[in-house]
């Protein structure tokens, strides 16, 4: 550890605002000089204590609660300790500038979690996951986070990179008896070994990529001519009125955006300005807002009136999509027609003002973003964990594909594979990255 991290680092640990209780958390090697001139008192390890929260003067700051968790067990691995006082802003800025004043310094974000990573009281997956559980959005996204914390994630990656060190010890054994490689590696089942190791980071690819779309969820735009019922479909969806309604064509100007949950998955919709030709400047500004949305999408419902259909206005603003955008035709306004039309395969009909077919247009969602109903085993993963494990698997492909005359090279696959699984807990971690996870972190974690 740096002598940076050596410092005695103190923070308040609630949230900004006010609130019945707030917590200030101090961490380093040595606490003593805060036992005395800040409580009056030396606290006993891992016992709840009241006491006053002292000035320089002796004058009393506050009182509440003190907790004292001697290293190595306490969250960060050095000695922590807690001030449980009254949760108004100015009271704990007190105490926090009291603390500043007996020699600690402000933690920088995430700095407490980062100890626990030093110290070896959380991997990497484990750290991450504290923000994560802080930041979910949903039931399910806070399930799969404390999956991830208590080292569900971590124990399944160890276990393969623990496969993938057996298996690689196994084929540099043999590069020291060339006449008995091809023998030794089937007799040991290397290969099959191999083939196995490839399922098992399939099946933590799909349970990652499950915990990737709790966390952050898809992009989903909705297109259309003006007054197909874009922000009518996106108030049924949102369960509020959070777009103007008017019959008035051009009524939205700029992008409104709302997530709400789908199964717990997040979807992030933006209700987008009519695609038209128009003079008006603030619509015409609304418009290319649209396309630049629609560029940043992970999905595009194009919005029509089923009355109508898709006209050539229609076809000409499919044209101009991305193509690889995947795009979806919402027939709306079914309540308004006696007979319903054809049915076209893959598309959905509903009515945004009864609600009639949203269910069909939730599952397509649920679909297009690839989530799976069964997410008990499912845990929280960032894009670079997904990274991680795509670069892992293209490694092991490659080894799989090379033949016993090529030993060198199927080890240093192996290799490779193992390096990328182990940045997922943190085993292997330049120092940049890992100021980049925990820069965003909030203060007093």
């Amino acid at each position: 550890m740096q002598n940076a991290d050596r410092d005695t680092i103190a923070a308040i640990a609630t949230a900004p605002g006010r609130g019945g209780i707030g917590i200030i958390r101090i961490s380093g090697s040595n606490l003593t000089p805060f036992f005395l001139p800040l409580l009056g008192m030396t606290p006993e390890p891992r016992h709840a204590h009241f006491a006053h929260f002292l000035d320089g003067d002796d004058t009393v700051l506050d009182e509440g609660v003190v907790l004292y968790f001697p290293a190595p067990h306490s969250f960060t691995g050095e000695n922590v300790l807690e001030l449980q006082g009254h949760g108004g802003p100015v009271v704990l800025n007190l105490v926090l500038k009291r603390c500043l004043e007996l020699g600690a310094r402000l933690a920088n974000p995430g700095e407490f979690t980062q100890r626990a990573f030093l110290n070896d009281k959380l991997d990497l997956a484990q750290a991450e996951s504290v923000a994560d559980l802080i930041d979910a959005s949903s039931a399910q996204a806070a399930r799969s986070a404390i999956r991830s914390l208590t080292g569900e994630f971590s124990n399944r990656i160890d276990t393969l990179v623990a496969s993938l060190i057996d298996l690689r010890m196994l084929v540099e054994a043999t590069l020291d008896f060339p006449e008995e490689e091809l023998e030794f590696l089937q007799a040991a089942k290397a290969f099959e070994r191999l083939e196995k190791i490839k399922q098992q980071l399939l099946e933590i690819e799909q349970s990652a990529r499950q915990g990737s779309l709790l966390r952050d969820g898809i992009r989903v735009v909705l297109i259309g001519q003006p007054n197909v019922g874009k922000s009518s479909l996106l108030n049924r969806l949102a369960g509020e009125d959070l777009a103007i309604v008017t019959a008035i064509a051009g009524t939205t100007r700029d992008a409104v955006r709302e997530t709400i949950q789908i199964e717990g998955v997040p979807i992030h919709i933006i209700d987008t300005a009519g695609l038209r030709d128009t003079e008006d400047e603030v619509e015409r500004i609304g418009i290319e807002r649209t396309w630049q949305a629609i560029n940043q999408a992970n999905v595009a419902l194009l919005l029509v009136d089923v009355q109508h259909g898709v006209t050539s206005t229609e076809q000409d603003i499919i044209f101009k999509l991305p193509s690889s955008l995947p795009l979806f035709t919402i027939h709306n306004k079914i309540d308004l027609t006696a007979e319903m039309p054809v049915k076209v395969e893959g598309d959905i009909y509903l009515s945004a003002k009864t609600g009639a077919g949203i269910e069909e247009l939730r599952s397509t969602l649920l679909n297009v973003a690839g989530w799976q109903t069964e997410s008990s085993s499912v845990f929280m993963a960032r894009e670079r964990h997904l990274k991680a494990i795509k670069d892992a698997s293209a490694h092991l492909v490659q080894a799989s594909e090379l033949s016993s005359s090529a030993l060198e090279f199927l080890a240093e696959e192996l290799r490779l594979a193992q390096y990328s699984l182990s940045s997922i807990t943190g085993a292997f971690s330049a120092d940049d990255l890992l100021g980049e996870i925990f820069s965003r972190f909030c203060i007093g974690k």
